[in-house]
């Protein structure tokens, strides 16, 4: 994977400065633009930004100040603002704030969701790419730093694969997204609700397996923990690549 040399010298910065804070650094190794947002979980304070562009080739930071514990993560493709309106809304997951800045909106499925818990129990940060409300676009989640953890991804593209009942296609029906079984069919067996509320109840679908095949890291339905959460000794800080 090649950074730019401003990129690497940034990193080689953040280590030799002993950050207290966290810092997540995204590239775009997409084709094409993407912009990426964050929401922060709990009702606690946003980050510093919730939205922002991401040209292809292209790589960016984003500071996570140390009282900050939980929140996901995910690119928008296809973004646009109309002419017209002002209006900003993108093709797939889009957060309907009408604004780059989600401004605490959180991703109107399918999207591709990363997911970090920071300064968890046992002195540990928790992190993992979801597909529970289905996939737009490759991701990969790495570590950095001396602990040597564990990456996590889902580096398929998921819409080459993706059935029509899933499937969130665009205007000229090309397949934009993957919804999940949940989203698209609303049946308790698949969203692991009513009668299906426990992993006992619930086990893993044809649809769900499909993500699965194709993402063996990610989660594919509700219960999917075993294989899909990460973890590495908070101090780490991570690399979010888009299009791995």
């Amino acid at each position: 994977m090649a950074f730019r040399g401003s990129f690497l010298l940034s990193l080689a910065a953040l280590f030799t400065a002993g950050a207290q804070s966290t810092t997540i650094f995204f590239t775009n190794n997409c084709p094409y633009t993407t912009w990426p947002a964050t929401l922060t979980g709990g009702g606690a304070p946003q980050l510093s930004t919730t939205g922002f562009e991401l040209p292809s080739g292209q790589s960016s930071t984003l500071e996570v100040p140390p009282n900050w514990t939980s929140g996901r993560m995910w690119g928008r493709t296809g973004c646009t603002t109309n002419s017209t309106t002002g209006k900003f809304s993108c093709i797939t997951g889009d957060c309907a704030s009408s604004q780059i800045e989600c401004n605490g909106a959180g991703a109107i499925p399918p999207a591709t969701l990363i997911e970090f818990t920071l300064n968890g129990s046992g002195g540990l940060d928790f992190y993992d790419v979801s597909l529970v409300d289905g996939f737009n676009l490759p991701v990969s989640v790495q570590p950095l730093g001396s602990h040597s953890c564990n990456a996590t991804s889902c580096a398929a593209n998921v819409n080459e694969a993706c059935p029509p009942e899933l499937a969130a296609t665009g205007t000229d029906g090309s397949v934009m997204g993957c919804r999940s079984a949940c989203l698209a069919l609303n049946q308790p067996q698949y969203c692991c609700s009513g009668d299906f509320n426990t992993p006992e109840k619930c086990p893993p679908t044809g649809y769900s397996k499909l993500f699965k095949d194709r993402c063996p890291q990610a989660y594919s339905y509700a219960y999917d923990d075993g294989t899909s959460t990460f973890t590495c000794p908070t101090g780490d800080n991570y690399l979010v690549t888009f299009c791995p």
